[in-house]
């Protein structure tokens, strides 16, 4: 591996984790799901995966102009905006339920990875306006360079994400019903502003 490729693969590590290390949906869904299952947050990040792959291969093939169009941009957001709110919603629902209950999201938690990253309009946002000039670089490295990049991005998800279910697992004996009731309200404010911002964003 060339000294350069290895400078941009470093580079573009250091990107995805600012990114997925931003408090949102997918933050509060792995938190949310980590309190009954130590490895919510590796099947998450595949359900990701599942949603994210097909994304950067049709921007290196050429249609993220596509996804870039204001009307597009517009469905998303409003589409997305209204998933994430009704999820907020369905986790105040339960969040007085007994501990380990479903909270409100998908029972699997790789459909929840799959539903929480299809419905994250900053998901597809991100790809368009950071991730495409990501792609560009490592298309300069050939197939070789595409593919360690995407490596490199989903194990940033992975491991994050993993990180975080792991950490709320291990901690969750130490919870009281005050505090699941407080981590979960917070989950679902997290996913219900996303919402509300998104819905709101597609009118600006």
């Amino acid at each position: 591996m060339s000294a350069s490729l290895g400078l941009f693969l470093l580079s573009a590590a250091v990107i995805s984790l600012t990114g997925v290390m931003l408090p949102g949906p997918m933050t509060a869904a792995t938190i949310a799901k980590g309190y009954s299952d130590r490895d919510a947050g590796a099947w998450i990040a595949v359900g990701h995966g599942i949603v994210e792959l097909p994304l950067i291969a049709a921007i290196y093939f050429g249609f993220g102009h596509f996804i870039s169009s204001p009307q597009i941009v517009k469905v998303i957001y409003i589409v997305g905006g209204l998933a994430l709110f009704y999820l907020g919603f369905r986790i105040l629902r339960f969040r007085n339920d007994a501990p380990g209950e479903l909270v409100g999201l998908p029972a699997n938690s790789l459909v929840t990875g799959i539903v929480i990253t299809g419905s994250n309009s900053a998901f597809y946002i991100w790809w368009v306006f950071v991730g495409t000039p990501l792609i560009v670089g490592a298309v300069k490295f050939g197939l070789v360079g595409i593919l360690l990049f995407t490596l490199v991005h989903w194990s940033c998800d992975l491991t994050w994400s993993e990180f975080l279910s792991v950490g709320t697992f291990k901690s969750r004996k130490r919870w009281t019903q005050k505090v699941q009731k407080t981590v979960f309200t917070a989950c679902a404010l997290i996913l219900i502003g996303f919402g509300a911002w998104f819905c709101l964003s597609a009118f600006l």
